[in-house]
């Protein structure tokens, strides 16, 4: 059998409506072949009826848990037979016809990428997903984002080492950290790296396994040659952008902002830690209680 040129894994949670649109936008690709992986993190919905019937062709992996986007990203991979992976997000679609093929190309290009994203854009707002261009979470980079120093001075790169706006996002060049919702690579890449750490139950992973692509030499390219949609958070109801549209209940909410909290402080525990003076560590851990309380304890 021959491999296929890409292995697409999209990581489903009560999802269907998305979904749908995805596996069209996947299925109108043109130019390569593709083998698309559903893995299933123990759906309530008709998700997997409807892409039973609608996509016959997609492979299903069902999970019984409904934790871990790492593990399961990582629980699709030994069903994906291509030397070319793709993470995409059950609510992330592709645009035109081509844009895979050319994502593909420009991966293969170079053998200094490590991962690649294209340029995200919110499909309720039209203004682009940050997340999928980010920098790392140093101390001040978080300091400066979340005392809204970033935004007060949006082109100053002294205050914007979280997002790094004041790169722009209309040129190809090389970022801290690509999102999760859109990451390409070379199986390669990622057997050389373990793959997902899936330590995080959700949020962090992907600047994780970029933290990591990123101290093994290669790097991680932001190419808005190629826009994707994506609705964002319609699962864990995180995003302001999409509340409208989500499909999560108060308690999911809530429980996804503790894992969001978490994710920060296993991040600093496994690669700033050692890095830092304890009377910084000291500041970052008390700056997580605090957000933790603020986000999780009085919503």
């Amino acid at each position: 059998m021959t491999k296929p040129d890409i292995s697409i894994i999209i990581l489903n949670y009560n999802a269907q409506k998305f979904l749908r649109e995805t596996l069209k936008s996947v299925a109108c690709q043109k130019g390569l072949s593709i083998e698309t992986i559903v893995v299933d993190n123990n759906s309530s919905d008709n998700s997997r009826a409807m892409v039973k019937k609608e996509f016959p062709t997609v492979k299903w992996v069902q999970r019984h848990t409904s934790l871990g986007f790492s593990a399961g990203n990582n629980a699709g991979l030994p069903y994906a037979h291509a030397e070319t992976i793709l993470f995409l997000n059950p609510d992330a679609s592709f645009i035109k016809s081509t844009d895979l093929k050319k994502c593909y190309r420009k991966l293969w290009s170079d053998s200094t990428i490590g991962a690649l994203t294209a340029r995200v854009n919110l499909v309720l707002t039209g203004g682009i997903d940050v997340t999928c261009h980010r920098g790392f979470p140093t101390p001040w980079a978080a300091l400066t984002h979340f005392a809204g120093l970033s935004k007060l001075f949006p082109t100053i790169p002294l205050f914007n080492q979280y997002t790094k706006s004041y790169l722009g996002y209309t040129t190809e060049h090389e970022i801290d950290a690509v999102g999760g919702m859109f990451m390409l690579m070379r199986r390669a890449v990622g057997d050389q790296l373990g793959w997902w750490d899936e330590d995080y139950p959700l949020y962090g992973e992907d600047i994780d396994f970029c933290y990591r692509i990123h101290q093994a030499g290669y790097r991680n390219l932001y190419w808005p040659e190629v826009t994707v949609l994506h609705y964002k958070g319609v699962v864990t109801g995180m995003s302001a952008q999409s509340r409208q549209v989500s499909t999560a209940n108060k308690a999911t909410i809530k429980r996804v902002k503790g894992w969001s909290i978490q994710a920060m402080e296993l991040f600093y525990r496994k690669h700033y830690q050692k890095k830092y003076p304890f009377f910084i560590t000291w500041l970052v851990y008390l700056g997580i209680k605090l957000l933790k309380f603020r986000r999780v304890t009085l919503a």
